[in-house]
């Protein structure tokens, strides 16, 4: 977004007409989206607090309804929520809409959950306020529930932030089905490896939806957050006594925060920063312990960064272009929208 500011100060050197300012800051607002100002906030903090009441703070209160009567309120919560997620949507009032649409797939789980129970098919005493906290293959028809609900309200309102509980449920199904196959007796060990691969798979998914809604809204947003999320905290939970495999840890993180820098996505800056800074701990910890040349050595390599920090931005427009003729051209659309 462009401060107007900006838009006077190019009218005072000449490259704008006075007259040119009001409709072209009017465009560039419209192009840039929402602004995250004291009404988005209280739209995102509202929202998320009723999501949370249904989800992650629900209390062991509500099992005093039965199963009828948690489907029951269920149900009524949702219909609710659909109404309201119509009437801002008619009303152009996109970003509640979107939380709204996003809280009735959210409430699913509790509302297959209360069905399973009434029906008589929930197998052991356990209860819905374990469903975030635990890992059990049981909850994976209230995870596919979810899915399809998801599925249909985004084919409905097509609302990005809808995407958030959909992530969610994703990263929760991949950990419940490594447990249908693997058993409950199955370590930290594999868990990392399932969670990792999951991550790589969500993160490729997230670039797919990506170049096909590059002309639209963005979709991927919460797929990648929740995807690098999954892969990186996989990885990171693996052990190794190689320093070889420290070392190989340390270039997959440098390929995030490149890759991050490409398709102009911070998710994978932040945590491949975090990796890299894990790694030159190691090596200030265990590896270079004793050593007075290793703070030397670090501050020439960040030194160096910084160094080619401008060399890139000299170089900036010609090696973009260089690089685009290399790309598909869906992926080149990509990178333009992103303005890389």
């Amino acid at each position: 977004m462009v401060a107007k500011g900006t838009l006077q100060k190019a009218v005072e050197q000449n490259l704008l007409q006075p007259e040119q300012v009001e409709p072209l800051y009017s465009f560039l607002k419209q192009q840039s989206g929402p602004r995250f100002d004291l009404t988005h906030v209280l739209y995102y903090f509202g929202g998320l607090i009723a999501i949370g009441a249904l989800t992650l703070f629900m209390t062991l209160g509500w099992e005093e309804f039965g199963g009828a009567g948690i489907l029951i309120i269920s149900c009524v919560y949702a219909m609710l929520g659909l109404f309201i997620t119509t009437t801002f949507q008619q009303a152009g009032r996109d970003i509640p809409a979107g939380i709204c649409a996003a809280f009735v797939i959210a409430i699913t789980p509790l509302a297959v959950y209360g069905f399973q129970q009434t029906m008589g098919w929930w197998p052991d005493d356990s209860v819905y306020q374990e469903f975030h906290r635990h890992i059990k293959f049981l909850w994976i028809y209230m995870e596919l529930a979810t899915l399809l609900v998801g599925a249909i309200m985004i084919w409905r309102y097509r609302y990005p932030f809808m995407l958030m509980p959909v992530a969610v449920t994703l990263l929760y199904l991949s950990m419940d089905i490594a447990e249908l196959f693997l058993g409950e007796d199955y370590g930290w060990r594999e868990r990392g490896w399932i969670t990792m691969w999951f991550g790589l798979a969500m993160t490729l998914f997230a670039f797919l939806v990506d170049i096909r809604s590059r002309k639209t809204l963005d979709y991927s947003f919460w797929l990648y957050l929740f995807g690098v999320m999954a892969f990186w905290g996989g990885m990171s939970s693996q052990h190794s006594d190689s320093e070889f495999s420290k070392f190989i840890y340390l270039c997959i993180n440098l390929l995030l925060a490149v890759s991050g820098v490409v398709i102009a996505r911070r998710v994978f800056v932040v945590f491949g920063a975090l990796g890299v800074a894990g790694y030159l701990g190691h090596l200030a910890n265990e590896v270079f312990e004793n050593s007075w040349l290793f703070p030397i050595a670090l501050t020439v390599i960040g030194l160096a960064i910084i160094w080619l920090g401008v060399v890139w931005q000299k170089n900036e427009a010609k090696i973009s272009l260089h690089l685009r003729q290399k790309v598909p051209g869906v992926v080149r659309e990509l990178l333009d929208k992103r303005n890389v």
